[in-house]
């Protein structure tokens, strides 16, 4: 299957959908004809312009004011993409490197940026045959772009760096080879328009997005499962409540909980107690306002992802090239911190729920085993769950609230999106392993329900789990059990 990119809007779905059934991308013709007609407009430009051009014809950042010789101008690209490739720290994840080159081919393809056709093509080449450039999660600012990562990203383009490459990381060089490629001679502008942009930032952003859909389906699914599991009453998730408090959100997950719960037997059972924690009880006022939260930031990334990002940019219609600062990631980093907060708080709330569980309360055992005082049972899970929680608190101190000037204060107001888009990645997989640790929970926990079932869904996906995950009769190592829980969430998706 192949995905034409073009100026059609993609979306977040689609997206997944590329990634998740194996696409490969090509351009389309309307797309080819902008590349091209933008880099003859600037090498038409160049010759006529009579004024410098800034990244075109100068230096970069502070040294704008320092013109380049028209015979140095690939050699100026080449440098600047050397000499910008700073990454440290871990390795970025293979899939959101891919997700990298996607993107950068398609904000590349609306004809603004100046690239000769053959380096957008090469970049879908190195996406088509699963040339995964070596990149390192620290180093960018979010302003001017994620200079550091692209610049790690598409040295393999001139045949430098390393890249991962039928399972070996090796030099790029190497890559190039076997694959009967010459390195890219980079025109002027070039490095310029590879390195400045977002794709780092929007990579981390939607493949976090992707996830969190997931995630937010499953938080309700868990939620139901704890409640049944804790007895817990149907009356707070009525209708007529939400509709006088009408937040999206909040009627969207107190109508999934109805549903996911239509038919239980432990729901219909008559209840002694007349209220419940809130950590079940406002399910639709957490879960939803999260639930806000995402479709918002969904519709920040998604025109993120729909737009050109480097600088300067060329209008070749309007025979204008300006140096602005589409480049700045400040419109993510916002939302993608506000992500982190939403979905560290589905992590939250998750938590209490295990806490509640495992209390001794409403007839079920302490620690859910059926011996405790001998058995410790479902206690260090929560601590582990805790401990988690704290840890994405402390992540959603939000990075876009900082800024440190650099390039001798030419840069003074950068976004650090980049780092708020690696601390959302964390948080969203942290948020994972706590759902994960609340089903090990709740599945134990409506066990000692039996005889009574639960609802027709809420079954089904505990005897799917049951098929990973046994009942805990007597303490057992327990780390395997959390490890194939969150493989599970990974590997299922409970039926809309």
């Amino acid at each position: 299957m192949i995905h034409y990119i073009s100026s059609d809007r993609l979306t977040i779905a689609k997206v997944e959908e590329i990634l998740t059934k194996g696409y490969r991308l090509a351009l389309s013709d309307d797309a080819r004809q902008r590349i091209i007609h933008c880099r003859e407009y600037l090498d038409e430009k160049m010759e006529n312009a009579g004024r410098p051009i800034y990244g075109v014809t100068t230096g970069f950042g502070s040294l704008c004011n320092i013109s380049v010789d028209k015979e140095d101008l690939s050699q100026l690209q080449k440098n600047l993409m050397m000499s910008h490739a700073c990454g440290t720290g871990a390795r970025v994840p293979s899939e959101i490197v891919k997700l990298m080159l996607f993107l950068k081919a398609q904000s590349l393809s609306y004809g603004h940026s100046g690239v000769q056709l053959v380096t957008v093509e090469r970049l879908l080449d190195m996406f088509n045959n699963n040339i995964i450039p070596v990149v390192y999660e620290q180093g960018s600012l979010g302003a001017s772009g994620d200079l550091s990562p692209l610049a790690h990203m598409c040295l393999p383009l001139i045949g430098l760096g390393h890249a991962e490459f039928e399972g070996e990381v090796v030099e790029s060089a190497t890559v190039m080879e076997k694959m009967g490629w010459e390195p890219i001679k980079l025109c002027s502008k070039e490095g310029l328009a590879l390195l400045n942009g977002t794709q780092f930032m929007s990579a981390y952003g939607v493949y976090s997005m992707i996830n969190t859909l997931r995630l937010n389906l499953w938080a309700d699914y868990i939620g139901a499962m704890s409640l049944d599991a804790f007895d817990g009453r149907l009356e707070p998730f009525e209708h007529n409540v939400h509709a006088i408090r009408p937040h999206n959100g909040q009627i969207e997950t107190a109508r999934n909980i109805r549903e996911i719960l239509a038919g239980s037997e432990i729901a219909q059972q008559p209840k002694k107690h007349v209220q419940d924690p809130y950590s079940f009880r406002c399910m639709p006022q957490v879960h939803g306002a999260s639930k806000d939260t995402i479709a918002y930031v969904a519709g920040v990334l998604e025109t993120e992802i729909n737009s050109a990002t480097d600088n300067p940019t060329v209008f070749p219609d309007t025979d204008e090239i300006i140096s602005a600062g589409n480049f700045h990631g400040q419109p993510i980093a916002l939302a993608m911190d506000f992500l982190a907060i939403a979905m560290a708080e589905l992590g939250n709330i998750s938590e209490r729920r295990i806490y509640r569980i495992i209390s001794g309360a409403r007839n079920l055992p302490n620690f859910l085993v059926a011996k405790p005082g001998l058995n410790s049972g479902f206690m260090i899970p929560q601590y582990t769950a805790a401990s988690i929680v704290s840890q994405s608190k402390g992540l959603c101190w939000p990075a876009s609230c900082d800024s440190i000037p650099s390039s001798q204060g030419q840069e003074d107001h950068v976004s650090m999106g980049s780092n708020a888009a690696t601390k959302l990645w964390k948080v969203v997989q942290n948020t994972e392993r706590i759902l994960a640790i609340e089903l090990m929970n709740a599945a134990q926990a409506l066990e000692f329900r039996r005889p009574l079932h639960s609802s027709k869904p809420i079954e089904e996906i505990f005897t799917a789990y049951r098929a990973v995950v046994p009942f805990v009769d007597n303490d057992t190592v327990m780390y395997p059990h959390i490890a194939a829980s969150v493989k599970f969430l990974n590997e299922h998706e409970p039926h809309r």
